[in-house]
């Protein structure tokens, strides 16, 4: 599918040679280009516009995660037929482990992971292995230990409405991927058998 901006307005001012330059620069393969703008003056429908020009799956990179999640609210009005995913931290809180030296004290790592989040996370991730039309709004901090593509599409179950499959397929395949039944509707587990 490709991304079809809905906006009943049009870029207007200085918007129309921004976006020019911004999608002459994509051509070229500048690897860096800045927008500038003030709060308010359509840098995100600027770039909205870039994304249908160029018709590529895009990661925008936000330097907090309200900031991400006000840049998917509008992105998603723009492009409501396409993918716009979230994908921060899933820490709601990170203690890395330390070292004190001077009272050789250890202290453990802690970590609260918000599942919400999580989900949202492999939402974004299954949204980019299935499709071209998405848009992934991310967190500057996220990006580091997310893993191999390739390592997370072995990791991953694909099923969709009109897949011919059978029964035993798709059991030994849950197996092969180290899950178990539960007659409990929940989340996904994995056994400890790694």
């Amino acid at each position: 599918m490709e991304f079809k901006l809905k906006s009943k307005f049009k870029p207007d001012g200085d918007q129309p040679e921004a976006i020019g330059k911004l999608y002459e620069g994509l051509k070229k393969g500048n690897r860096h280009q800045t927008l500038l703008g003030v709060t308010g003056s359509g840098k995100t429908f600027t770039v909205a516009n870039v994304i249908e020009k160029i018709q590529k799956p895009t990661l925008v990179i936000a330097h907090n995660k309200t900031l991400a999640a006000q840049l998917v609210s509008e992105f998603r009005e723009f492009f409501p037929d396409n993918a716009v995913e979230y994908f921060v931290s899933y820490y709601d809180y990170y203690q890395p482990e330390a070292y004190m030296s001077s009272t050789d004290t250890y202290i453990d790592k802690e970590v609260q992971i918000n599942k919400e989040i999580e989900k949202l996370r492999h939402k974004a991730t299954a949204e980019l292995l299935s499709r071209k039309d998405v848009i992934v709004v991310s967190s500057v901090s996220c990006i580091y230990g997310l893993g191999s593509p390739d390592s997370y599409r072995n990791e991953v179950l694909f099923i969709s409405k009109g897949l011919s499959s059978n029964r035993e397929k798709i059991i030994g395949q849950l197996v092969d991927m180290h899950y178990t039944r539960s007659e409990v509707l929940e989340r996904g587990r994995v056994s400890g058998a790694w």
